[in-house]
């Protein structure tokens, strides 16, 4: 089991090395600079995290917070934004003449390889690795630029999938994470698709990066486990007041509420009103995925609502049941009564006073 693990997070520590260097390989393809190899530095924080996870936390994660993750993220969120701020010169062949030209290369390509297959044999790995990297470089550059933008996304899920879990999650915990990370995923992926996409965004530089900024943002969300971690109560912290039991009682909920709101939605909402409102930028998908977003941001703030009544309403149900324990505790629990406090009352009980008794009576107790 310990091996497994070990073998988990080393393969995807690896992917996440790799993917990050082939990020930096297209910023100097696209550059012509090979001075932005130094990029490829970042890579020696995650190698750094791999040695000291293994060594101390012999491969396994960590409580509310993944290092690996993060490191990732800084290792090709630079990389990114490079190919997206160069985008405007990054032109893809759009001529049937480019495109056949192109395909009759990869067909002489592959017809060499076979030649030199059949000649050469080992050495013709060397020159099919080469040929496989000048197909490469011919792959349009803007295909690149989304290629690497989805690879990334699905890179963070798998690699969140194959990472050791710590003792502090669960396997359910961990499956509900992931299934939020798809679907968190998917809108990133739209929100910089369908916003960058747009020709008078891209003429605008300050539109670009206040879009890239926002995308950094909401790629914070991806190391914290926050979402799915419940916070213990304990019976001192249900009795201190509505805020203690409100964020003790739902504190998985509030996580997500706060990170949709405040992470994702509400600044993804606020930067599509701008664009429509202050820039005049209009379009069909552009207000279909601002109503969208104010949806969500409506439904989780309804929720919010729903959270705080029920933690009213219980932190009511704890206050008279308490208040019913005291009076309980006030009454005697016994009922009998002592000696003295029973030869008491019984003589205030014998104790009738003689007007109250009939006169006949009195005249035969006097006779007697």
């Amino acid at each position: 089991m310990e091996g497994l693990v070990f073998l988990n997070a080393l393969v995807t520590r690896l992917l996440f090395v790799l993917h990050s260097v082939v990020g930096v390989w297209r910023v100097t393809e696209v550059k012509k600079e090979p001075r932005y190899w130094l990029l490829a530095l970042l890579n020696l924080l995650l190698l750094l995290e791999t040695v000291l996870t293994l060594k101390f936390k012999r491969g396994r994660g960590y409580k509310w917070f993944s290092p690996t993750i993060f490191l990732y993220l800084i290792s090709i969120v630079p990389s990114l934004w490079l190919l997206e701020v160069h985008h405007g010169t990054q032109h893809c062949p759009v001529q049937s003449g480019e495109m056949s030209q192109n395909s009759s290369s990869k067909e002489v390509y592959n017809q060499t390889l076979i030649s030199r297959k059949q000649i050469h044999g080992a050495e013709d790995l060397i020159e099919s690795a080469r040929v496989f990297v000048t197909n490469l470089s011919a792959v349009c550059e803007k295909a690149w630029t989304l290629g690497l933008h989805q690879t990334f996304l699905l890179l963070l899920i798998i690699g969140r999938w194959l990472l050791p879990i710590g003792g502090e999650i669960t396997r359910d915990q961990l499956s509900e994470l992931l299934l939020m990370f798809v679907g968190t995923a998917a809108d990133i992926l739209e929100f910089t698709s369908e916003t960058l996409d747009i020709e008078s965004v891209r003429t605008k530089p300050s539109l670009v990066y206040a879009i890239l900024s926002l995308w950094t943002w909401s790629m914070l969300q991806f190391p914290l486990d926050l979402a799915v971690q419940h916070l213990a109560c304990s019976s001192s912290g249900t009795t201190r007041g509505f805020v203690s039991l409100f964020f003790c009682k739902y504190s998985a909920d509030l996580w997500n509420i706060g990170i949709s709101v405040f992470i994702q939605d509400g600044p993804f909402l606020v930067l599509r009103l701008i664009l429509m409102i202050y820039f005049n930028v209009t379009s069909q998908m552009l207000v279909f995925f601002a109503a969208k977003n104010f949806l969500v941001v409506v439904l989780h703030l309804y929720r919010l609502v729903v959270l705080a009544l029920g933690a009213r309403a219980s932190l009511k149900h704890q206050s008279e049941s308490s208040k019913g324990e005291r009076r309980c505790q006030g009454q005697p629990s016994d009922s009998r009564l002592s000696p003295g406090a029973w030869q008491g009352e019984l003589k205030e009980g014998l104790a009738v006073p003689l007007q109250t008794l009939p006169a006949s009576s009195v005249e035969s107790h006097s006779t007697t």
